[in-house]
């Protein structure tokens, strides 16, 4: 019989989570395992390592989609892919010594949802870049919490940035990306995904897994 270790997707402060979905390596359950006001959502898992497929990706994004709206939703710590501890133990031990550091993520995250907009130009045209990302900070600072630049890895990106908006301003913040697109829809590519759980704001480092 396989040893069963825990696939992690994320810390939340509910530990009333069970459902049936897709995740990870063929787990079809996801549940909690608590510790102190703290809780991990995982899966089991036959390894420590899955594979970085595109189907495991997704299904470990599935995941944290479903802990944001499940039953009205609730504020997830997202974990990177392939977080896998050996059993329990060593799961609530990485919650208890990081409890602080996850306290003060939940906090920071709590009721917020992240957003991603990316503004594409052609092929070799020329654009006013510094025009058009005065008019995004302008229609789209006051309406998130924080923001923060991705890079512009290809010649054409002349936006790419990930936002932290509460849930409550997501009709606002829609509406704001809206007129983006009315202003900038016919020349420019405007790519704006999400909601995500609020990877790019949150920093905390895992020790050891094992």
């Amino acid at each position: 019989m396989a040893t069963t270790h825990l696939y992690t997707y994320g810390i939340t402060d509910d530990a009333d989570v069970a459902f049936e979905i897709d995740g990870v390596d063929g787990a079809s359950d996801v549940y909690a395992v608590e510790h102190g006001s703290l809780a991990a959502i995982v899966s089991d898992s036959e390894r420590m390592e899955p594979d970085r497929s595109d189907e495991n990706l997704r299904a470990h994004d599935d995941v944290l989609q479903e802990l944001l709206y499940r039953d009205g939703g609730r504020t997830v710590v997202p974990m990177q892919f392939g977080m896998v501890f050996k059993n329990a133990r060593a799961l609530k031990g990485v919650l208890r010594g990081g409890r602080r550091a996850f306290r003060k993520a939940l906090n920071d995250v709590e009721g917020r949802v992240e957003l991603g907009l990316k503004i594409l130009a052609d092929e070799g045209a020329t654009v006013d870049r510094e025009s058009i990302v005065a008019t995004v900070e302008e229609r789209l600072g006051p309406v998130c919490v924080s923001e923060t630049e991705n890079g512009l890895f290809s010649d054409r990106l002349v936006v790419n940035r990930s936002y932290l908006v509460e849930r409550e301003d997501r009709a606002a913040f829609d509406e704001a990306v809206d007129e983006l697109i009315d202003e900038y829809g016919e020349t420019l590519t405007i790519q704006y995904t999400g909601p995500w759980a609020p990877y790019s704001f949150v920093d905390i480092e895992i020790g050891a897994k094992r």
